[in-house]
């Protein structure tokens, strides 16, 4: 088999192999349907946990449940999946509210560092970074 040929194949497998992921779905993003959903999701890897408060970004795709003892959980979605954790303070490396409405979480977690959230208001994302231990909004507001 000539080598044009043998690099056409190649590419038109790969191409092929492409559009077959993304057309079945692959490429899709998940979201959360609402409170409930997280909540579920959060049971199936916690099923032990007392969730005290739920709050969802505005785009869906996190939820940051409140929990006992000072703790915080997150349903994220990754892909077409979800992720869960608990977080406590001393797994915060940086935590930041803009004026926009959004959080900006940073993990010691090697294998999720956190990211940017941005919520409907601002009060939702002080009250989500003050259940994470290291946000005061008093502070913030006279700051401003």
């Amino acid at each position: 088999m000539s080598l044009p040929v043998l690099v056409a194949l190649v590419v038109f497998g790969i191409a092929l192999s492409v559009a077959a992921v993304h057309f079945t779905g692959g490429t899709r993003t998940a979201t959360l349907a609402g409170a409930d959903q997280a909540l579920s999701r959060f049971a199936e890897d916690f099923p032990d946990e007392a969730v005290t408060a739920i709050r969802l970004t505005k785009d869906g795709r996190t939820a940051f449940l409140g929990l006992e003892q000072a703790r915080t959980g997150i349903v994220h979605s990754v892909g077409d999946c979800f992720l869960t954790r608990i977080v406590t303070a001393g797994d915060i490396v940086a935590l930041n509210v803009d004026d926009g409405g959004a959080i900006t979480l940073k993990l010691a977690d090697f294998t999720w560092k956190g990211g940017r959230f941005a919520f409907a208001d601002r009060s939702d994302a002080e009250t989500v970074a003050a259940a994470l231990g290291l946000y005061d909004p008093s502070l913030a507001k006279e700051a401003a």
